[in-house]
């Protein structure tokens, strides 16, 4: 079976996600835990979970955690650092977003970080998500977002050339009409920003890359570089995460 774009990216580079400060640590993260209040019997369900860190987040908290993803290394990752990190409540499965494969009504809470911009369908991510929340469970996302129009095509551009797998981050307004679009209701929604280190962001990319994408950033426009706020040298820059937390009816 080919392996699509997102599987070629994240299986080759798995184990940097360990220790990847956006995905690792970040505001995002601390607020999802805060926000949905985690019970002690809840069955939670992490979508796309990557490396595992919303799962090794939420297991102290909760009877069980299922961490899936398209990527057998990153699989395989999670199933090593739960067994470092003493978390046995942990459970990793392949799954794809779009078709899981649980039954009806089975999580109190899915999440979902940092990962939707890689989907095929967000429409149907959601749809899969309505399925398997129990009546009144909590959908808590948090996803890369940019602004609306012209702004946010450049800043997708400029991520997708760094990343072929990276489909398209969307505004927050498209996720609040998503969600509510698939039965769910936001009780919350946040905007957080994030100082990326270039360095370590383009560094999977030859020298010439990574001069056209500094180039991109700092010879954008004055509304491109309002959102972004690159340091003068291009060394840092800023992107956007959206924070949604919804209820099933």
């Amino acid at each position: 079976m080919t392996k699509s774009l997102s599987q070629e990216h994240f299986g080759a580079r798995a184990r940097d996600y360990v220790q990847s400060k956006p995905h690792a640590q970040g505001k995002s993260l601390e607020r999802l835990t805060a926000l949905t209040e985690p019970q002690s019997g809840w069955q939670v369900l992490d979508v796309a979970t990557g490396a595992g860190h919303v799962a090794y987040a939420f297991a102290p908290h909760v009877a069980r955690v299922w961490a899936t993803d398209i990527t057998d290394e990153m699989l395989a990752i999670v199933r090593e650092q739960a067994a470092e990190r003493k978390l046995p409540n942990i459970r990793a499965a392949h799954a794809k977003a779009e078709s899981l494969p649980f039954e009806d009504a089975t999580f109190d809470l899915v999440t979902s970080r940092i990962a939707p911009h890689h989907f095929d369908s967000i429409a149907d991510f959601l749809s899969e998500t309505r399925r398997v929340l129990k009546p009144g469970g909590i959908f808590a996302l948090v996803d890369n977002v940019v602004p609306e129009g012209a702004v946010g095509d450049y800043v997708n551009a400029f991520e997708r050339f760094r990343d072929p797998s990276h489909l398209r981050a969307w505004d927050m307004a498209e996720w609040r009409a998503a969600i509510s679009k698939a039965g769910l209701s936001v009780t919350h929604e946040e905007e957080i920003f994030k100082r990326m280190e270039f360095a370590s962001w383009a560094q999977r990319h030859d020298a010439n890359m990574q001069r056209f994408l500094r180039a991109m950033l700092i010879e954008a426009t004055p509304a491109v570089r309002e959102f972004l706020q690159p340091a003068a040298d291009g060394s840092t820059f800023r992107l956007s995460e959206g924070l949604f937390i919804a209820k099933a009816p």
